[in-house]
């Protein structure tokens, strides 16, 4: 905006100065970029450009202009005739000239209703011959910026839980050598005894589903390789046999146990690789194993091996103690185990909480929106599971949902104690970022960077960018959600249709602060019915709005204007 400076010089006669002329320094005019003056990031940037005419400044005069918001001075700028020694930028007297000047200056909140005003004093030859008088060269200060929500969002570590989980019950046969034929006193094992519980329970319980029963059969590394693989074919197959006759006893008697279909049977030959695991755990000389292992590796062909396992020293040993465990069968029974309803978690929370793990805890805090309860879960998961980080996490996000920051942030920095985590390094950035300690609240959210809500690490930062000015980068870290800080970035960086439409699809629309937005808005595109509706709505819902509309320089052309004033009284 342009202010034109045509004042005359106010002369100094108590010192004995004279000035002999007004004409040491006249017509200037002011164009100031942008006009209000706008607060980005912590300050006030001011680009003046200060144009003299032609003669617009004696040849052996010189000024100092000196610029202010309200009472904050800025640095001065020395405006210089072609013949006047001073240092500054110098203006030819006949062309006269443009000096470009700019200033940064940290906000401060009596510069939100103020303005920019240019004084000075001119010298001729060093000596005082007049002050500029004050004059006022634009409006201060437009701080649209500081609407912005600090509603940093924390991150409530998320459960594990699983409804339906898969789980296996697990057995094993063994065998004599060469054989493929179940003893009966291997059917009195404590873990085929076990497999015969299951199967009787699975039978009546609705919460097990049985989805399959595979069984692998092997026979130990010596003997011939064709007669190991159809032997341990052969154990699968009676393996399986021994299995559904398990479950066809009267006390079992399981469905899905007695159907064939239901199994998968496969033989794998020689078990080399079981057989070198049970060689390590045997109780014999390191020396003997490492020379049994030589020996067997540097077979070329499996019969050679079962030779060279026969001409061993040891072979008794090993047939004694080590073959008889790989000439087995293992039946692995897969099942589908349904846990509690949510009813029985709400229930059992409240009356057996110690009978739920930790991740039927925290996913029972998910049913309820009773942030009380919610903190009586999760301060039981810390209780039960002190080694896991997500129960004091979560206590702390409860917290701070309730306002109780100080509370809060202890919890955040206990979890991260006891296990680095980038939720609560992205809990504690909120924590900071709500106090005003921007750089620590920017540090902890750049080593949040992989927690399990990216987006609300980005939400969190975004609010920061607007706060530093940088505000392409906050609407792009507030991603594709509308909220009321996209729009307001939105407005800031001149999408001004693009934020209306933000917030309209926000949640707050219809909120005092989303009425007012709208009227910036409307100010914005110069139409006076929308900044008076929207003003009117936001009043309804927060008058105290009212006085800050009364000095908001984002109305300010609308200052004068009847409906505008009218409402704003």
């Amino acid at each position: 905006m342009k202010r034109k400076g045509i004042k005359s010089l106010a002369f100094i006669a108590a010192a004995g100065l004279i000035a002999t002329s007004c004409d040491l320094l006249k017509d200037v005019d002011y164009t100031v970029t942008p006009d209000p003056l706008e607060m980005h990031g912590d300050s006030v940037k001011v680009k003046v450009d200060i144009i003299l005419p032609e003669k617009g400044i004696n040849k052996k005069a010189y000024a100092e202009v000196t610029p202010a918001i309200g009472t904050h001075a800025l640095k001065p700028v020395t405006i210089v005739g072609e013949k006047a020694t001073a240092n500054g930028t110098v203006i030819p007297y006949k062309a006269g000239g443009t000096v470009v000047y700019e200033d940064i200056i940290a906000y401060s909140p009596d510069m939100e209703a103020s303005e920019l005003s240019v004084t000075g004093k001119v010298y001729k030859k060093d000596k005082l011959k007049g002050e500029i008088e004050k004059q006022k060269i634009a409006d201060a200060t437009i701080v649209t910026p500081l609407l912005v929500q600090k509603d940093f969002k924390v991150i409530i570590a998320n459960d594990k839980f699983q409804r339906v989980t898969k789980e296996q019950q697990v057995a094993e046969i063994n065998y004599l050598k060469g054989s493929p034929q179940v003893r009966s006193s291997e059917m009195r094992d404590d873990d085929i005894v076990a497999l015969d519980s299951f199967l009787a329970v699975a039978q009546t319980n609705p919460k097990i589903e049985i989805t399959g029963i595979n069984i692998t059969a092997f026979a130990s590394i010596e003997g011939e390789e064709d007669k190991n693989n159809t032997l341990s074919n052969e154990r699968a197959e009676s393996a399986k046999e021994a299995t559904m006759k398990v479950a066809k006893r009267r006390k079992v008697e399981n469905e899905a146990a007695q159907e064939g279909d239901n199994y998968s049977t496969v033989g794998k030959g020689e078990d080399f690789v079981g057989f070198k695991r049970a060689l390590q755990d045997a109780d014999m000389k390191e020396s003997d194993k490492k020379a049994i292992m030589t020996v067997l590796e540097m077979q070329k062909t499996p019969e050679a091996r079962e030779q060279a396992i026969r001409d061993l020293s040891t072979y008794l040993y090993l047939d004694n103690n080590v073959f008889p465990a790989q000439r087995r069968s293992e039946i692995v029974v897969n099942y589908d185990l349904t846990g509690f309803s949510d009813e029985e978690l709400k229930e059992y929370s409240k009356s057996k909480i110690d009978t739920l793990n930790l991740e039927e805890i925290l996913f029972t805090a998910t049913l309820t929106d009773d942030l009380n309860e919610k903190l009586r879960l999760y301060k039981e998961a810390e209780r039960l599971y002190p080694e896991d980080y997500r129960g004091a996490n979560n206590v702390g996000a409860v917290l701070y949902m309730q306002n109780k920051l100080s509370e809060a942030k202890a919890q955040f920095e206990k979890a991260n104690g006891i296990e680095e985590n980038e939720n609560s390094k992205n809990n504690l950035a909120a924590i900071a970022g709500v106090n005003d300690m921007r750089a620590d609240a920017k540090s902890l959210l750049e080593e949040a960077e992989g927690a399990q809500d990216p987006e609300i690490v980005a939400y969190n930062m975004g609010i920061l960018n607007i706060q530093d000015g940088d505000y392409e980068d906050a609407i792009s870290n507030f991603g594709s959600d509308a909220s009321f800080n996209k729009g307001l970035a939105q407005l800031l960086n001149d999408k001004t249709s693009e934020a209306v439409s933000t917030v309209d699809d926000s949640e707050a629309a219809e909120t005092a602060m989303g009425y007012y937005l709208k009227a910036i808005a409307g100010a914005r595109q110069d139409k006076l019915d929308d900044i008076v509706s929207n003003l009117k709505s936001a009043f309804a819902k927060d008058a105290s709005l009212k006085a800050k509309a009364a000095k908001d320089r984002e109305f300010i052309k609308y200052m004068d204007n009847a409906s505008f004033s009218s409402i704003v009284k």
